[in-house]
């Protein structure tokens, strides 16, 4: 795991022809073009991605173990092996790639272009700075879960394929999970399977953020009062439990015109608050892989007694 976010650190996303991400989301893509708008035909769909998913990378892990069982050298080459299948499963430098390009945009126009590039499915067109903003800065928190503690932790719980079938379901949740006529029924299990696999995640990310703010520079009291106050305040369970961590964190309102506003009282973001945003999802970055090396590191040692 360690070699694996170091990799990511340093080199970022394999080619796209390489990205499992990309594979799963084009079988999602295909499959929807060819299945009717139903509930049924939505399970199945997902279902049987799911299983090839599942297969491939039980599959992976089971030759990884294989071969790190004939000696050290072997085993240094599964490790290599394992962080190279382990990496595209999750990403913290693009994340951080996509808020940097935001608040170095030229213009409004070109920061709103930006944002809807490569940010959120949202109409970016008439957003006003500090919505932008604001939008940023949600998107670097809901990531930060969604991309990055959420992978590694289920990478702890259950190897590659957990950490795998995460991504794939994310991904789903992703491209079908919207209140749409066409997408409303087909999409629901997909969306609702996301849900349940980001519930630990989402709050663990929000832990995580009021421990970095000593470190980042960040308001403590606030982030935890207004995570108690305005964490169930969006209609995704998930999304707003980092959200309004980190609007506390800030000290600035983060909204969706008639959706949700956290930290009302708060004023809104600007050009500033992002390099503040990412510096304190940094800290969180790096409390979680400590946290969860920590933890594989102790488990090995129980183990070996």
């Amino acid at each position: 795991m360690l070699l694996a976010w170091f990799t990511d650190r340093l080199l970022g996303e394999p080619p796209a022809r390489l990205h499992p991400v990309i594979w799963m989301g084009a079988y999602l893509r295909a499959a929807r073009r060819r299945s009717p708008p139903t509930l049924t035909t939505g399970v199945w769909a997902w279902g049987i991605g799911a299983a090839a998913v599942l297969l491939v990378f039980s599959a992976a892990q089971w030759l990884l173990i294989v071969l790190a069982g004939r000696g050290l050298a072997w085993s240094m080459a599964a490790a290599v092996l394992c962080a190279l299948a382990l990496k595209p499963l999750f990403a913290w430098r693009a994340l951080r790639q996509a808020g940097v390009a935001v608040l170095a945009a030229p213009s409004l126009a070109a920061a709103r272009q930006a944002l809807g590039w490569n940010l959120v499915s949202r109409d970016t067109s008439d957003l006003s700075a500090g919505e932008v903003y604001g939008a940023t800065i949600e998107s670097l928190a809901e990531n930060l879960s969604d991309s990055l503690v959420a992978p590694l932790l289920c990478f702890v719980i259950g190897g590659l394929p957990l950490a795998a079938l995460y991504r794939y379901a994310n991904t789903a949740d992703a491209m079908w999970g919207y209140h749409t006529p066409e997408l409303e029924r087909f999409g629901k299990w997909a969306a609702r399977f996301d849900d349940v696999l980001n519930f630990i995640p989402a709050r663990l990310t929000a832990w995580l953020l009021l421990l970095a703010c000593p470190l980042a520079g960040g308001d403590a009291r606030t982030a935890w009062r207004l995570w108690r106050r305005d964490g169930r305040r969006t209609a995704s369970p998930n999304a707003g439990q980092p959200m309004s961590t980190i609007s506390g964190a800030l000290g600035v309102q983060l909204s969706k015109r008639g959706h949700y506003c956290l930290g009302a009282e708060l004023p809104e973001p600007i050009g500033a608050d992002v390099p503040r945003a990412l510096w304190l999802c940094e800290t969180a970055a790096w409390l979680a892989v400590g946290a969860f090396a920590g933890l594989l590191l102790g488990w090995a040692a129980l183990r070996s007694f």
